[in-house]
């Protein structure tokens, strides 16, 4: 496929389209988890377990997918997991058991990790041909596909039951692949990708230095998403017990900390441009660093809002920059190897930061969120040239 612009223009706004979709479709279930679990008589711990069932069902799909990316296209993945995605969104509220809602979660997070695997490979082979570091609007776009997932569900909630309200994303989420979907797979990825990749030396043999910068920017990941999952989880609960916050005055608190961080995945590229991908992951991971310790010790409601805000900012480009890296050393698979350490991440921090505050308290566990930003800057130091700069690009890693 010739790498024309206008070609690579239309693969942006097509692989954006899945970005926000995905975003979408994860919100709308979400919101709605209250309802059904109050549908099929669910214990908080019954609960607990089949939500276990939504984050098994990704890890473990994750590195196969990276295998099928490379044996069937990049695309043609991303399509087929939209499609299940799509498909399998509808399926939690049929359910009338725990063991029931565990087993479709289990798909539905098959559905979810595999597709964030397709389309972040392809959008490592777009941001290459491209020569600009656009990686932090795709992730961007899945913010703002989140948030807006959120606030539809949030309206909806009081007039459709759970099964019309997630029937409908179906709906939503099946058009969409129609339309974006044709565009991806009418086109090939950028055979652009590959010249730049050998001139800027990746991706590499899979040896084992290779595989070790590999995980390196997977862990890199597992610090951000060990934040997000706990800002998730733990956040609004901070505000409301230990600052006397209002119910609503904290759950405002995490979406301080999701519109900070769209707001920085917006300003990502223009970043990236001007300070490169290592200064980038240092400042993030400093950033964040000190605004969890805000977020989590400040003795005022204001002050930790602020705390959050300048979290979300520090964290915002830390994943996209380890995943595009990752996937420009080893292709798909290392984009599979980081998305599997950062979602590792994910699942690790909210029950870390439970059993932290049993033994200590809910601020002094929130402080391990600043502990892993601190440890990220750190990596970002020790590997800010490690690895080749891309064309167009000031710096590594």
């Amino acid at each position: 496929m010739p790498g024309n612009g206008s070609t690579l223009t239309r693969l942006r706004i097509a692989l954006t389209a899945f970005f926000a979709l995905d975003g979408f479709l994860f919100a709308g279930w979400v919101v709605r988890i209250p309802a059904i679990k109050e549908q099929i008589g669910a214990s908080a711990s019954a609960l607990g377990l089949a939500l276990l069932g939504l984050s098994a069902g990704a890890v473990l799909t994750m590195t196969l997918t990276g295998r099928l990316c490379r044996r069937y296209g990049t695309h043609q993945v991303t399509v087929v997991c939209a499609v299940l995605l799509s498909l399998s969104v509808a399926l939690p509220p049929l359910t009338h058991s725990v063991l029931a809602l565990g087993a479709v979660l289990l798909l539905f997070g098959a559905a979810y990790g595999s597709i964030n695997v397709a389309f972040n490979s392809a959008a490592v082979d777009l941001v290459t041909a491209l020569r600009r570091p656009v990686m932090p609007s795709f992730h961007a776009a899945f913010s703002l596909g989140g948030m807006v997932g959120a606030g539809l569900g949030g309206l909806v909630a009081g007039a459709l039951s759970p099964t019309r309200h997630l029937l409908g994303l179906t709906v939503i989420g099946l058009l969409v692949t129609a339309v974006a979907g044709r565009t991806l797979l009418r086109h090939e990825p950028p055979t652009g990708a590959n010249a730049v990749r050998a001139e800027s030396g990746g991706p590499r043999r899979l040896d084992a230095r290779t595989r070790g910068l590999v995980i390196v920017f997977g862990l890199i990941a597992l610090c951000t998403a060990y934040g997000e999952g706990a800002m998730a989880d733990w956040g609004a609960l901070h505000l409301e017990q230990d600052l006397d916050a209002s119910p609503g005055v904290a759950a405002a608190g995490y979406s301080c900390f999701a519109l900070a961080m769209t707001i920085g995945r917006l300003s990502g590229t223009a970043l990236l441009e001007r300070l490169g991908h290592g200064r980038t992951v240092i400042a993030g991971g400093a950033t964040a660093a000190a605004g969890m310790l805000l977020g989590s010790l400040a003795p005022s409601l204001w002050a930790a809002l602020l705390g959050f805000a300048i979290t979300g900012l520090g964290l915002a480009n830390l994943f996209p920059v380890a995943v595009e890296r990752a996937g420009v050393l080893a292709g798909p698979s290392g984009v599979a190897t980081a998305s599997t350490l950062g979602y590792g991440g994910m699942l690790l921090g909210p029950p870390a930061i439970g059993f932290m505050a049993d033994w200590f308290s809910l601020p002094v566990a929130l402080t391990s969120v600043a502990v892993l930003a601190a440890i990220a800057t750190l990596i970002g130091i020790v590997t800010r040239r490690a690895t080749p700069n891309r064309p167009g690009s000031p710096s590594g890693p």
